[in-house]
């Protein structure tokens, strides 16, 4: 079956709460989570919140990899969508939920692209 991509969404909770607050680290991570997918990275922004807390975003040449950090609920939204059959997105995940000491992952995949027909 061809699509356009996969779309990986995940909940981290329970995460390292420094490691939320720390936007070197986050880059870092990121731009290390998306090499690790096999995709081309294009661009990275990161923009902080008051009091605390990012958003991030990996542009990519087959999409895109982003985080928000809620670090006062020990908490990242990650996202990554990929297209193309040589990205691995789930390596993307699998990474971030072990750098950020996660102890919960919920995650779910959804596949882009599928036509869908009325009957």
């Amino acid at each position: 079956m061809d699509t356009f991509g996969r779309h990986i969404v995940s909940d981290l909770w329970g995460c390292n709460v420094y490691k939320l607050t720390d936007k070197k680290y986050l880059e870092n991570e990121l731009m290390v989570a998306a090499e690790k997918t096999g995709a081309t990275i294009c661009g990275v922004f990161f923009h902080e919140f008051s009091p605390q807390g990012f958003s991030g975003v990996v542009i990519l040449a087959e999409s895109h990899l982003s985080i928000h950090s809620f670090p006062e609920h020990g908490y990242a939204s990650i996202d990554i969508y990929t297209c193309g059959r040589h990205v691995q997105p789930k390596f993307a995940i699998q990474y971030l939920d072990s750098s950020l000491e996660s102890k919960y992952n919920n995650c779910k995949e959804i596949i882009r692209g599928i036509e869908s027909r009325k009957l």
